[in-house]
């Protein structure tokens, strides 16, 4: 896993031997915003599901601190009695700058985690804000975990939550506002166009273990339906969005490594400190640089 996070010149053939090798386990992400509990659902999901006998992964995604460039990883503190079940593997990682909410090498993580026989893989984000949504293209299955306590309802589901929930958690369903809560999502439901799959609401109390039941068989309704023919188009969206992605990143990384774009950047970041250009003009530079040299090495 290491390998693969650090992005080691030995990863790529590492998941290529992964890969296919066994079932994909189904993945479960969670999300939301800070403070809706959704470590504490977690860690309640994974002691119900190995109550079941099924084997756990997790994949618990911490901000990284912009100083150290290290995270607190405090994931694995919360998840303490799941920490020496050998049937659970608990990943704690840093985002290390990634937007989305995810780091970068989550999707290879979990594949990392079907081929040691995780039977499902649960995904924690960091917390969501109005572009933090990432995590429903690495999931199969997203929870959008709220609270009384999220701040307004109607804006906290402005946020694209509404986009990506395939079920929605209302925790601390015991706190005061929570019917308010569960009916402000209803109502924004209901102006959602017809879809084969409709969100359902879910009310948790997380701390007490009560709710986790019945968030189980909303997940496992929402799996039969990935199984239907309704649901093949979504899935190769995500493929078609992964292939985007690894071809994006790949791509840039051929371009850093035989043009010594680190030296340019360097120039060009001195040039904007000095006041000589705009940035915008420096990436434009920059990318003109890249481009141009392609169509030279075609000629």
């Amino acid at each position: 896993m290491s390998l693969v996070e650090n992005g080691a010149p030995e990863a790529e053939a590492l998941l290529e031997r992964v890969y296919g090798a066994r079932p994909a386990a189904p993945r479960v992400g969670v999300t939301g915003p800070p403070g809706a509990g959704k470590s504490t659902l977690v860690a309640e999901l994974a002691l119900l599901l190995r109550r079941r006998g099924k084997r756990v992964g997790v994949v618990a995604v911490d901000p990284t601190s912009p100083y150290t460039g290290g995270a607190i990883l405090g994931d694995r503190v919360r998840m303490s009695e799941l920490s020496t079940d050998p049937e659970v593997f608990i990943r704690s990682m840093a985002t290390r700058g990634s937007l989305g909410g995810l780091a970068a090498r989550t999707e290879e993580l979990a594949e990392l985690l079907s081929g040691w026989g995780s039977d499902i893989t649960l995904i924690e984000t960091v917390g969501v804000g109005q572009s933090e949504l990432d995590v429903a293209q690495a999931a199969d299955t997203t929870l959008v975990v709220l609270t009384p306590e999220s701040g307004d309802a109607i804006q906290s589901l402005k946020a694209g939550l509404m986009e990506i929930a395939d079920v929605f958690v209302v925790n601390k369903s015991d706190h005061a506002g929570a019917d308010q809560l569960a009916a402000a999502i209803r109502s924004a439901l209901a102006l959602r166009p017809k879809a084969p799959w409709m969100p359902p609401i879910v009310r948790t109390v997380a701390t007490e273990r009560r709710g986790i039941e019945e968030l189980h068989e909303a997940i496992e309704a929402h799996r039969a339906h990935l199984a239907g023919p309704k649901a093949q188009g979504g899935r190769r969206e995500k493929i078609r969005a992964r292939l985007k992605n690894a071809i994006r990143e790949r791509l840039l990384e051929a371009a850093w490594e035989r043009q010594g774009l680190g030296a340019l950047l360097d120039r060009a970041a001195d040039q904007v400190l000095g006041g000589t250009v705009s940035p915008y003009r420096a990436a434009r530079d920059l990318i003109e640089r890249i481009t141009d040299h392609g169509e030279r090495s075609k000629n």
